[in-house]
């Protein structure tokens, strides 16, 4: 019994001392899935921004009207004037996405109402992983002159890109966003616009981008 009594106080210890490091471990790996899934829909960004540079003149990202507008509340359309200066501006805006996510570590925060959902906020087969309380915009579609999208949001071009299926964070709190800091200029003082993707759960700790 003494025997007995000694093995089962070892094992609860060991299972104590065990308990924080298997739970590391799990967000450990979810981390890394979230990560995987970030460049996964970059690298359909890129292939969407290719296709469009290809049938449209300029390349563009999903739920860009055109390769001038942005997506998400950290910048305004360009305009073809003053290019230098807007090439500044976009530099200043995209400067301003990552100040923001110097802090933004939680779902809840407000700076998640600067940003769109990737595959929609109300999309069935995403609402299950869309955390309550969260402030996460829907890509709407602005008409504008000579909009290339043809009436399309973000987040019905990003079903497109993955066939009607959603990638869903493996976090409980998570749900993939984004921006877009629009490009402008013309000729050889054209720029690219800028795509910024994140894990709501954590946009600090999980985002990633893509610069054409």
């Amino acid at each position: 019994l003494a025997e007995f009594a000694t093995v089962s106080a070892l094992m609860a210890t060991l299972a104590a001392t065990a308990a924080p490091k298997l739970s590391e471990m799990s967000e450990g790996t979810k981390g890394e899935k979230s990560g995987k899934e970030i460049d996964k829909i970059l690298t359909q960004a890129g292939n969407f921004y290719q296709s469009t540079c290809d049938t449209e003149g300029r390349g563009r990202f999903p739920g860009q009207e055109k390769y001038t507008m942005p997506v998400g509340l950290y910048a305004t359309e360009n305009k073809m004037a003053n290019e230098d200066d807007h090439a500044d501006d976009s530099i200043d805006d995209l400067a301003d996405v990552y100040t923001a996510l110097e802090t933004f570590n939680s779902y809840d925060d407000d700076e998640a109402k600067n940003w769109s959902s990737v595959f929609g906020t109300t999309n069935v087969d995403a609402t299950a992983k869309y955390p309550s309380g969260a402030v996460v915009m829907d890509d709407e579609y602005d008409a504008c002159e000579n909009c290339a999208s043809g009436g399309k949001t973000g987040s019905e071009e990003w079903l497109q890109l993955f066939n009607g299926n959603t990638l869903d964070s493996k976090f409980q709190d998570g749900h993939f966003i984004y921006v877009v800091i629009p490009g402008g200029g013309s000729g050889a003082s054209s720029f690219p616009p800028v795509i910024v993707v994140a894990d709501l759960e954590n946009p600090h700790d999980f985002n990633n981008s893509l610069e054409p």
